[in-house]
Order: C-alpha cells, then structure tokens, then sequence
C-alpha cells in the first residue's frame, strides 16, 4: 500500500455524506493524507485493517469518518442504549482527544449519542451518564470499559448494548499492550460479536500486535503508509518535517542547558520529557521558580483528578511549557508544539519515535532535542540503524548560568523541595537500570557524583545501588538534612508530631530485645529452626576429629529425647532406655579391651 498518494475527500470510491463532509471544511482538513486515502476506502467496504503510519499522519480522521458512515448506512437505527462503535485508547489524554475530534463531526448528526469513559472519576458517574444519555459511539480506555462490562448489578448491562457493535477501533495498539492491557482486552473482545468490523492502529508494528491482529481481525488488510518522497527501502519513523538535534553534556550541566534553552524560547510551546514521575514531580517545581513569565504545567501518570485538566488547558495555550514522562508521548496532538525536549532519554527506541512525534505533526515544521551523557552517545548510531531517525548535533551553550546553588538553596528553604529531590534521583537510578538498551545505557558506567550534583541534592540517599561506595567528587551539606522544615505549616507540623512519637518509642524499647513485628511468627520460627541447622552443620565439621560410635550415640539419645517430648515415651522408659544404650557401651568397650 506504499504507493498510495492523497487527495481531495471527493476522490473516494464511496462518496461521504452531506454532514462529514461539512464537519471536515470546518476543521480545514481540505485534503486527504496518504494513511486516510488508504485506510478509508477499505474500511467502508467493511474490511478488517491493521494500519501502521508515522506518528502525526492523521491516523484519528482515518478510522472517525468510516465509522461515522458505516453508522449512517446501517439498515437499522441504533436505539438509545445500543453501541455502534467503540474506539479504545492507551491514556486518558489521547481518549479526551478522540471525543473532542469526533464531537466536531457529531453534532451534524443528532441521532448519534456519543460518550467518553476514561479513569479519574467516580465509575457511577459513568453508570448514570450511559443510562440517561445512552453511548452509541463510546471513547474509551481499557480499564474503565473493563470496569463497566462489570456494572450489571448497579443498572447497566453493557454486555447488551454492545451487540449491536459495528466497528472496535484500537488505537495505539502497540502502547494498549505495552502498558500492559493484554488482559483487559482479551477480556473486553469476550463481550464483543464476532462479526463487526475492527481497526488497528499503530505508529509501530511489534509481535504483541501481529499477535492481537491474528487473534482479534478477520482477514485483515495491512497497511504500511511511508512519508512522501521516502524511499521504499527507507523505514523511517519520524515525520520528514521533524529536525532531530541531539546535545552532549555532563550530568551536573544537563539541567543548567535546559533553562538557558527554555530562556532562549520563550515565546514557543514546549514538551520536556523526563524518565519518571519522582522526576516531574522535582524539576517542574524548579523549572516554575527559574522560568519567569512563562506558564509551566507538570502532568504524569499518577496524577489521578487533574491529568484531564491540565491536559485541556495546555493545548489552549499559545505557549508554554509541559513537563511530562510518556503519559503524553503517545498519540497526543498539541497544536503548534515547536519542541519536544528529551531531558532523558525514554525506556525504549520506539518511545523516543513517538516523544518526536508530538511536533510536526499533519505537513507542519517542529523540532526535536535529546539530552545525552557523554557515555551515552552510541545512542545515537543505534537510533539511526534501528529507528532510521537521522539526527544532528547541537553543540552546549558556553555562556550558561549556574543554577545548581540557587536549585540547592531551595531545598534548604523548603523540606518538600529536599525530599522531591531525592525522590527524583532514587528514581531515575531505578529507570536507568531497567533501560531496553542496557548496552548503552549502562548504571555501572554512571558517574554517581556528578548525577547528584545535577540533582543539586544536598547528601547522598542510602539505596542499594550506591552501597559500598565512595565518592569523594560529591560534597554533602554540612547541618543536619533532619533539622530542615517543610514551608507548608501544616506539613511541618505533622512531622514534628511523628518525630516526637519515633523518639518516644525509642527511649520505650531502649534496653529491650527488639521484636520483628512485620514478620509472621511461622516465618520467624522457621528462620530460628534453619539458623539452629546450620549451626550444627559447623560444629559437625568443626568436630569432625569425634569418632563414629560416639556420634551414632549422641544421634540415638537425641533422638530418645525427641521421642520424650512429644509423649510416645515414659520418662520411666527414656532412663531405662538410656542406661541400656550406656551400657550396652560400656560392655562393648571391655569386649574390645578383653580381645586386645
């Protein structure tokens, strides 16, 4: 399907209705782009797709105009509770982005009632919405849709509703999986009819979704769509429009680049990538405090009620700043994001294709930026052969302020600012050892100290990974980290209060054996039972110079003594027993003595 070119919408084999048509002049999409020219047609004559194209291609328009017309050219009216369509999606933030693209086309045809189920609200609230509004087309991410199948004694079998179905949408399928849906899909395709029409779309084709192709489509038809004037041969998954820059630096210069870049563009919208929510959490906060008359947002995923508000917001702005991990690397369009700054470098080479992909996205022009180690920089021939992703380099700035001192001056202001510090290193740390390409990135090749310092952590925190070494690059603060107090009064207060309760407790067991309280009484039991083993075990070798008859004694005794406390003897019969086995000793030893 490579050979594929765009067009205008009335150069499809089936004409669309009045109503799409209009809702597309509205949205100014006056051409096709080559995924939607090759997936359309197919799909309205109700085949099966699996489709792959570069990230910002245009993916969504694809699989929302058939199904609004394979809807419209149903023989029988959809009724209020019955579901036509369902489209499922990885994140919150892409599905809130699907309802807002498909309510653009809805409100030319009223007879279709569209709902959105996605996590961060009370699931009744989604049980009432359905019961009174209906959903024939439902926006959804798996494990809410999951959560509803499951409502049956609360009013809404969804289990009926959906036999109605006509097309499943999966979208994102490789991030559905890796994200680890697999179970709640299985699940969900359970309650769904067989024959209906399904889509699968996807930026990259991975094993996990051949397998779900095979298992979930009939007979599908596989599309591959290239950027135009890509060579076949050429792979490349990045949009062509993307400038791709890479910077080498060292970790306790990393951040000091990054705020003279943002000074620098100010004016633009930016994305900053980080590799944890600990991280966010830490350098948003910094980055509010450094970055005057610029809007900073943070948004991750253990955010639970204020994700589907920021994400809103943010894409209303002219410009601004979203510092974010790969909740917002899939899928998402941002209108005009100018760049995509990768302060670490994601868990996977695929995640950094789609971390790109948030600029340039649909014809547009956008840049890209990844920070790297100097120990990191093979990654960039590894991106060039395994991702085709061709990059240039961005040399650092000289003239760079030092901002790790004012960064550390903070934490010593504030006790919340500290501990996110630490957070934040412990954090990225525990990611940098998971990495996909521990090849590259290696944690034995880090260099601890100048991380810290980049960090601008005042002391070193005590985990596994740094047990047992020295660093004598790495100067801690000289007071107390204990004597720093949170600025929030009410958190300071709560502190002092568990302080006081700790040092009570203390000077209560001082003296006394301690208890392991968080081990059960048969685990502790057991580790006494296998400590008296191997104590024995030693003093077995230790005396090992004991002859055997003498340890074949010691053996039948204790045993005699087993035998007496658990009652199968009489301590009438252990004594006669014992004085037998002494004896029968005594006489064997003036046998041998009479025979010498």
């Amino acid at each position: 399907m490579e050979a594929v070119t765009e067009g205008g919408w009335g150069s499809l084999p089936v004409p669309l209705s009045p109503g799409v048509l209009r809702a597309l002049r509205e949205l100014r999409f006056h051409q096709m782009t080559p995924v939607q020219s090759a997936t359309i047609p197919l799909f309205m004559s109700n085949k099966d797709v699996a489709a792959e194209a570069v990230t910002g291609s245009g993916k969504t328009l694809a699989f929302v105009v058939p199904i609004l017309e394979i809807l419209l050219r149903r023989e029988e009216k959809l009724k209020k509770m019955q579901v036509g369509a369902i489209i499922i999606t990885p994140t919150r933030e892409l599905a809130i982005q699907i309802d807002e693209v498909l309510s653009h086309f809805t409100k030319h045809f009223p007879m279709f009632s569209q709902i959105l189920l996605i996590g961060g609200k009370n699931p009744m609230e989604d049980v009432e919405k359905f019961k009174e509004h209906g959903g024939n087309i439902i926006v959804a991410t798996p494990g809410r849709l999951q959560d509803l199948f499951r409502r049956k004694a609360d009013g809404l079998d969804l289990a009926s509703s959906v036999k109605a179905l006509d097309v499943l949408v999966l979208d994102e399928a490789d991030r559905l999986l890796d994200m680890g849906f697999e179970a709640s899909l299985n699940a969900i395709l359970d309650f769904l009819p067989k024959q209906r029409r399904t889509g699968l779309f996807s930026a990259t084709q991975t094993q996990e979704v051949e397998n779900l192709v095979r298992a979930g489509l009939r007979n599908p038809v596989r599309i591959s769509v290239k950027e135009k004037g890509v060579a076949a041969s050429n792979t490349q998954k990045t949009p062509t429009r993307l400038e791709n820059y890479y910077m080498i630096c060292k970790a306790d210069e990393k951040f000091n680049q990054l705020v003279h870049f943002l000074r620098q563009h100010k004016q633009e919208k930016h994305l900053v990538f980080f590799s944890t929510c600990a991280c966010v959490e830490y350098y948003g906060k910094a980055l509010e405090s450094l970055i005057k008359q610029v809007k900073i947002m943070s948004i991750h995923g253990k955010m639970k009620h204020k994700r589907n508000k920021i994400f809103t917001e943010f894409r209303k702005l002219p410009g601004g700043i979203l510092v974010c991990t790969d909740v917002m690397a899939r899928g998402i369009d941002i209108p005009e994001v100018h760049w995509v700054l990768q302060y670490d470098p994601p868990s996977s080479a695929s995640a950094f294709v789609h971390r790109c992909g948030r600029t340039a996205r649909i014809g547009n022009v956008g840049s890209a930026l990844v920070f790297l180690l100097p120990m990191e920089e093979s990654y960039i021939n590894f991106l060039s052969i395994n991702q085709k992703c061709p990059m240039q380099e961005m040399k650092p700035q000289t003239d760079v302020l030092d901002l790790l001192p004012k960064l550390k001056s903070m934490a010593l202001a504030d006790r919340a600012v500290f501990e996110k510090g630490m957070k934040a290193f412990v954090s990225y740390i525990q990611a940098y050892a998971k990495h996909e390409c521990n090849l590259i990135f290696r944690i034995k090749d880090l260099d601890f100290a100048s991380l810290a310092r980049g960090f601008a952590l005042l002391k070193m925190p005590k985990m596994p990974e740094l047990r047992g070494k020295c660093f004598p690059d790495f100067t801690p603060v000289t007071i107390n980290t204990d004597t720093i107090s949170f600025k929030d009064k009410n958190r300071e207060k709560q502190r002092q209060k568990k302080l006081e309760e700790q040092r009570k407790e203390r000077e209560e067991n001082q003296g006394k054996k301690k208890f392991v309280k968080n081990k059960a009484w048969s685990k502790q039991k057991a580790k006494r039972e296998k400590k008296k083993k191997v104590t024995a075990k030693r003093k077995r070798e230790e005396g090992s110079d004991i002859e055997d008859e003498d340890m074949e004694e010691l053996l039948n005794d204790t045993r005699l003594l087993k035998r007496l406390k658990k009652g199968k003897i009489s301590e009438e019969e252990f004594e006669k027993k014992l004085t037998g086995n002494q004896r029968l000793k005594t006489e064997t030893a003036e046998d041998v003595e009479a025979e010498g």
